[in-house]
């Protein structure tokens, strides 16, 4: 027992003693600079790739097997395929005839069309994920590919985007980052905070009041803390998320049959010391009381997206840009208009686990309610569905008027038919459904859309979480959440129920009240 003693005695000064150093060490067990295959000059990312591939000889297999790689998801359940590669959304409307530009956020070089090789492992992006310079940069328009020398573009512009040093990079690479996760998914849309309201540059060194989990100060998780990877497979999707976790928490170690990403992972079913709040867990989500607001970081998010504005050019005939007091873009002649927001309510939905998306191929029809990009199954009753925060986010973008179906189009590219060089939608769409070998009846019009997002980032310090009166009183947070009675809330539609509770309490009142006058008149007898 006294050796034992000792040695820990020992062991706790060595740490005290070193305590300084440790904080300084690598996060990683490898130091790439060390590494005699990263000490060349790069003339691309494929042979960056070659290089990591001589040690990790497996990672672009499992890469080829994810999400990220892919763009492309079968739901199990609605058999819908979806995807980046698939889908048509509200605010860049689709990747198809615009890979160029938008696939400098796939973790993938080279792909600029249909002819991109999904099996080669050297076209797998590692940089993207593993940078830790803060350096690596693929700019639109590459199709994916850094820069690695400086380069005109568009030719003929004059404009200069300067090269990069790839040697650099790889030999400082490491563990992914809430910066490197975050240079695509906080700039999703188009830019910083754009699509999501609770993704953008405020979460790179967050403090406890935006965020308690990523606090740098404190827990400072990175995304993989809670998006527990393996084999580069990473859990928690946006095409089917987990609405409803009834399982434990989970013990670290043991085989996961559940969403690693869910607050009940670790949190379990009883997170509250009051019984009161852990009954509300049964059919509200966690995050609907946690996260009061998103866009709370200093940076707003786009609420809503109007193309049919766009194409206007200045007193000059000039592309043109109109910015708001905070510099923020109100209007983009190659976008249209925009409404910016911070400290944004969500709005509440029942959520059972299924998003059925409205595809290209889906007959739509313009009326009084915007087209629904994705519609959030759930209900009161179906015993799947949780109450849950969500941004939704409103547009208005091109269809085809005559086949009722949303479009595919050509936006980026410095060719003719690219609307953000012509400002024609008749070309743009031509050469977008062309692309996608789809048919385009030429008659077009604009429809209005909107997307909703669940909202699981930037959750509130205890303290900032809802109270009781944020939804239990009337025009509460809830108020548009249909099924549920809640005390305090005052519904038309529950006026009903309200009146049958109060004539329940009346009638046991005056049941009351006619018992005791019986018993008091037969007392009065018996005495008589």
């Amino acid at each position: 027992m006294t050796a034992v003693f000792a040695v820990g005695l020992l062991l706790s000064t060595a740490h005290a003693a070193t305590a300084d150093p440790v904080a300084n060490l690598l996060k990683t067990t490898a130091d790439h600079s060390k590494f005699k295959v990263l000490d060349q000059d790069f003339a691309s990312g494929p042979e960056v790739t070659k290089a990591c591939l001589s040690c990790h000889t497996e990672a672009s297999k499992q890469i080829h097997q994810t999400q990220h790689w892919k763009w492309e998801f079968v739901n199990p359940n609605t058999k819908q395929v979806l995807g980046k590669k698939h889908i048509v959304n509200n605010f860049c409307t689709s990747v198809k005839s615009n890979e160029a530009a938008c696939n400098s956020c796939h973790i993938g070089y080279g792909w600029k069309d249909d002819t991109f090789d999904f099996k080669s492992q050297e076209n797998v992006d590692c940089l993207a994920c593993h940078d830790h310079t803060g350096k690596y940069k693929k700019p639109s328009g590459f199709a994916g590919n850094p820069v690695v020398k400086d380069t005109e573009f568009p030719a003929g512009s004059g404009k200069i985007i300067r090269g990069i040093n790839l040697k650099e990079i790889a030999q400082k690479v490491g563990p992914t980052q809430r910066t490197t996760c975050g240079a695509c998914h906080f700039n999703g849309g188009g830019g910083d905070g754009v699509k999501h309201g609770d993704l953008d540059s405020s979460l790179d060194a967050p403090d406890k009041a935006l965020d308690v989990h990523m606090d740098t100060k404190g827990n400072n998780f990175t995304c993989a803390t809670c998006h527990k990877t393996e084999g580069h497979q990473v859990p928690g999707s946006r095409y089917s998320p987990t609405a409803l976790d009834k399982a434990p928490a989970h013990l670290r170690g043991k085989v996961e049959t559940t969403n690693p990403a869910t607050c009940q992972a670790c949190h379990g079913q009883t997170p509250h010391p009051v019984a009161r709040l852990n009954e509300h867990t049964a059919k509200i989500a966690c995050q609907t009381c946690h996260i009061p607001a998103f866009a709370r970081g200093g940076q707003p998010t786009k609420m809503s997206w109007d193309w049919s504005t766009a194409g206007k050019l200045d007193k000059d005939g000039k592309p043109m840009t109109v910015k708001d007091e905070d510099g923020y873009d109100t209007y983009m002649t190659i976008k249209g208009d925009f409404v910016w927001q911070e400290n944004v309510v969500p709005e509440y939905v029942w959520f059972n686990g299924t998003v059925n998306y409205t595809l290209q191929t889906d007959k739509i029809e313009k009326g009084e309610k915007p087209v629904q990009i994705n519609r959030f199954e759930g209900s009161a009753t179906d015993g799947k569905s949780m109450i849950w925060p969500v941004k939704m986010f409103r547009g208005k973008q091109i269809y085809d008027s005559v086949n009722k179906q949303l479009v595919i189009t050509h936006l980026a590219g410095n060719d003719d038919t690219a609307f953000w060089k012509n400002f024609n939608w008749d070309k743009a769409v031509a050469a977008g459904m062309t692309t996608a070998k789809l048919p385009f009846s030429g008659k077009l019009d604009f429809i209005e859309t909107e997307s909703a997002w669940l909202i699981t980032h930037m959750v509130a310090p205890k303290e900032k979480a809802l109270g009781c009166t944020d939804c239990h009183a009337n025009a509460g947070r809830l108020e548009k959440i249909d099924g549920v009675y809640m005390p305090g809330r005052n519904r038309d539609h529950m006026a009903g129920l309200d009146k049958v509770g109060w004539t329940v309490i009346l009638l046991v009142l005056l049941g009351v009240l006619g018992h005791g006058l019986i018993r008091i008149v037969a007392g009065k007898r018996n005495h008589k």
